[in-house]
């Protein structure tokens, strides 16, 4: 059998402290309105803690990855680019966390907006060439508990968002519940978990750096 163009190329990840090993994705999933203050930001009621409901989730092609950040082109089709700092979740064998990184969640929010006024999907706002930056990972064991962990992003020096990942909504084993109840899991499966409130606008020009703690760092800048 012989394809008749080429194989696109499968997007890989570096994993920290080894020389040499990648880590391949196969899906990109994504939770919106995981910290309370983002959601009220954005005009959403926030859920009680004793009644969540269940949470929202999207995809992003995989081949909207971005590995390890660097240029990231303005997108055609908007005028208002917002940026999301995000936990990102990486599973391995058997669907069990392998460990994590850090995300940004880009947004074409102008699209967004007229979708959701619309009644309609809102798949453009968030799905498009390169939206979704993403750091190196770190096996979990490396992580340790996330609760006491602190996500940052800093544009053009300046922080913009910031905030415990004990302030999620719905834990990792919660959302990964959540999503297996609707999709297969698999080993190369990312989880954007979901950004804190300070999401705003990027510009070409702006430089960012995203980080959990002194653990991992993520660096770029919006391009023409």
């Amino acid at each position: 059998m012989a394809d008749v163009i080429p194989a696109p190329l499968q997007p890989r990840l570096r994993v920290l402290g080894s020389d040499d090993a990648w880590f391949p994705v196969r899906r990109l999933y994504c939770v919106g309105r995981n910290f309370a203050d983002h959601a009220r930001e954005m005009g959403a009621a926030v859920p009680a803690a004793a009644d969540r409901g269940t949470p929202v989730f999207f995809l992003k092609p995989a081949d909207a990855l971005v590995p390890g950040g660097g240029d990231i082109p303005y997108p055609p089709g908007t005028s208002v680019l917002h940026h999301e700092v995000e936990l990102v979740v990486a599973l391995g064998d058997g669907a069990r966390v392998f460990g994590y990184g850090i995300g940004l969640d880009l947004t074409r929010r102008d699209l967004q907006a007229a979708a959701k006024a619309a009644g309609l999907p809102w798949d453009t706002g968030k799905s498009f060439d390169h939206a979704a930056p993403a750091s190196a990972l770190l096996p979990a064991d490396a992580v340790g508990a996330l609760d006491p962990r602190r996500l940052s992003l800093e544009v053009d020096g300046e922080v913009r968002q910031s905030s415990t990942l004990g302030h999620m909504i719905w834990s990792v084993p919660d959302i990964l519940h959540e999503l297996s109840k609707l999709y297969a899991l698999r080993a190369g499966d990312l989880v954007f978990m979901g950004t804190p409130a300070g999401v705003g606008p990027l510009v070409p020009g702006n430089r960012f750096r995203a980080t959990l703690d002194d653990l991992l760092e993520l660096r770029g800048a919006i391009v023409d």
